[in-house]
């Protein structure tokens, strides 16, 4: 018997690094969003600390036009989370979101995508891995 990888007719997230990511065959270099209807849209913020309302305003338009179930938002290289009024737009249309670091954003969109999920990544992409300091 021989065996064949699955095919997806989605947007594949191929790979991630400090302040890029790899979709299908491109590689980019700004904060994004991405679906599996096919969007795939800069989202004007360079790292977490320029992350307002207006933000999360785009992302319920475009999740809202596509009818997604659910969003998944990559908050950059660490868990951090949003305040709650942000997120008005999205409750009010009953669409779910999850918060997590890009690198589990990145791999969560892909199982959500390649499952035929109707899923929108609003992925932060920051230029340089912090620093760790002892």
């Amino acid at each position: 018997m021989k065996l064949h990888p699955d095919k997806s007719d989605t947007q594949n997230i191929r790979g991630y690094g400090p302040g890029w990511i790899a979709i299908n065959n491109d590689k980019l270099f700004t904060s994004l969003l991405v679906s599996s209807g096919g969007l795939r849209l800069d989202w004007e913020c360079d790292s977490f600390a320029h992350l307002n309302e207006t933000h999360f305003a785009v992302v319920a338009a475009h999740a809202k036009a596509m009818g997604a179930e659910m969003v998944i938002f990559g908050s950059g290289h660490k868990l951090r989370f949003v305040p709650p009024a942000w997120l008005s737009d999205l409750m009010a249309q009953r669409i779910g979101l999850e918060t997590m670091d890009t690198p589990a954003a990145c791999r969560t969109y892909n199982i959500l995508a390649g499952e035929g999920r109707k899923v929108l990544a609003a992925i932060v992409l920051e230029q340089s891995e912090p620093s760790i300091t002892p």
